[in-house]
């Protein structure tokens, strides 16, 4: 099926509902103003993480965290034309049909507008704290592929049956049907070149990978043609998004003191600059085909920070 995305485009990823100063029933507002600026500066999807604890890397565990979901289907009312989807849904957390029904019910409320992300989950504090069954990966990683065979099945037939190991549907029924024609896109998340990797060529519209140079992920979209070339699928109708490797700012003078926020281990390949040198910069990974980017609100802290981005984003159009 076709995605319909710009090329390239940007998403805004929410993964941090901690705002200074913001009481909680003002927190939700926040995220609406920071969706809707998103919107209007050209951003084509909107993100949020699904989890349950804060995780590490963006702030304490017990730090705020809003059910995915829930946020999702507050931005679609508030929103006219952006995705939104996570990044991405924990396999584990929920029962695959109610997944199913629960992305067809966000695709109806937005007019069609929801993406499915999906991964095989990671965070074992939040399963220990919820009562979540935690296997080990390959028993994750199974759930996964179930999963997916299922929501497709939910998304474009009308009473579908199933049975794996973990989960099995009968003729279920999932009413109304998707505004999407074959059903919101299906979004996977990780770079595991055995399992992961597989079922994107099998199931995906949409790759999510984390940051990197190009040449590292170069042998990653290697690994993903060669399980598309086993299947039979071209793989140029998978949409490969990743994490930005840039974060612009109006004034190289700001350069370093935002660099200095974040971790040495998570700086990478990370640039940042002016629109100009970022557009510069991604240019490189658009032609190794790489054409939708991620920029998390953990740096994108204001309005005017993700009007910049839009900014860059005219410049590559």
């Amino acid at each position: 099926m076709s995605t319909n995305f710009g090329r390239p485009f940007f998403g805004l990823h929410l993964p941090n509902y901690t705002y200074p100063g913001v009481p909680d029933e003002q927190l939700f507002g926040r995220v609406i103003e920071q969706a809707q600026a998103a919107e209007a500066a050209g951003f084509e999807l909107v993100t949020v993480m699904d989890h349950f604890y804060q995780i590490r890397g963006v702030g304490t565990e017990e730090d705020p965290m809003l059910e995915s979901y829930s946020v999702l289907a507050g931005i679609a009312a508030s929103t006219k034309k952006v995705r939104l989807g996570t990044l991405v849904t924990g396999v584990t957390y929920r029962n695959p049909a109610m997944l199913a029904k629960m992305v067809t019910t966000l695709d109806v409320i937005s007019g069609g507008r929801a993406i499915l992300g999906i991964g095989a989950a990671w965070n074992e504090s939040e399963h220990a704290g919820y009562g979540f069954e935690f296997p080990p990966i390959g028993g994750r990683m199974d759930r996964l592929g179930e999963a997916l065979t299922i929501c497709k099945l939910m998304f474009t037939e009308e009473r579908p049956s199933f049975e794996g190991q973990h989960y099995r549907i009968e003729q279920a029924l999932n009413r109304p049907r998707p505004i999407q024609a074959g059903g919101p896109p299906i979004l996977i998340g990780g770079m595991g070149e055995r399992r992961t990797l597989r079922f994107a060529a099998e199931f995906a519209d949409l790759t999510h990978w984390f940051p990197a140079s190009v040449e590292q992920l170069q042998h990653k979209v290697e690994v993903l043609a060669g399980h598309c070339e086993a299947v039979g699928r071209d793989p140029s109708t998978i949409v490969r998004t990743m994490g930005s490797p840039v974060i612009p700012v109006a004034h190289e003078r700001e350069a370093a003191a935002l660099l200095e926020r974040i971790p040495p281990e998570r700086r990478g390949s990370l640039v940042i600059g002016t629109p100009e040198r970022v557009a510069e910069h991604l240019s490189t990974y658009i032609a190794a085909g790489f054409t939708g980017f991620t920029f998390g609100n953990t740096m994108l802290r204001t309005i005017e920070s993700i009007g910049l981005v839009g900014e860059v984003l005219r410049l590559l159009a």
